[in-house]
């Protein structure tokens, strides 16, 4: 019967080599752009809150980065606890709150579309958390021409 020689993990130990980095660290120039949209719903994967620390990364190596939310991406945007609004009721239940705050505390915008915020979700602006833009939902196609015309680096996220 075969047997496990190797001692056994412990805390501390490293399973990949984390520091080896393969290619450059790219910077923006001056003046460059990036948005992040959202199409996905909160809670229902990963791709939310790693594409909002995708942005926050964006705006770090110096991009002008915009969020824009629509169709169920505005239920990132919206305020959540419980009991009671800002409360939370288990580890990460503030996740998207707490790094789209973080991402806007440090220059980022982020829009909502106000078509998918009422008709489809239900919620008035004061649902969003502070700081988030309600947009009407013809600037959606006309935030991500903006961009295109600038050049700028586009990250789409669609899940359902």
């Amino acid at each position: 019967m075969a047997t496990v020689t190797a001692p056994a993990h412990k805390k501390g130990d490293f399973f990949v080599d984390y520091e080896e980095k393969v290619f450059e660290d790219v910077k923006a120039a001056p003046g460059e752009k990036a948005l992040v949209t959202f199409h996905t719903v909160a809670f229902e994967g990963s791709i939310g809150l790693v594409n909002i620390l995708q942005a926050l990364r964006l705006a770090r190596k110096g991009y002008e980065t915009s969020i824009l939310l629509y169709g169920p991406g505005v239920t990132l945007g919206v305020q959540r606890g419980f009991p009671k609004i800002g409360d939370e009721a288990f580890p990460g239940a503030q996740n998207f709150n707490n790094q789209l705050k973080r991402f806007m505390d440090e220059g980022g915008k982020v829009y909502a579309c106000r078509f998918a915020l009422q008709a489809l979700y239900g919620h008035g602006e004061p649902s969003l958390i502070e700081g988030i833009r309600p947009i009407n939902p013809l600037d959606v196609l006309d935030l991500v021409l903006i961009h295109k015309k600038a050049n700028a680096v586009i990250l789409d996220t669609w899940t359902l």
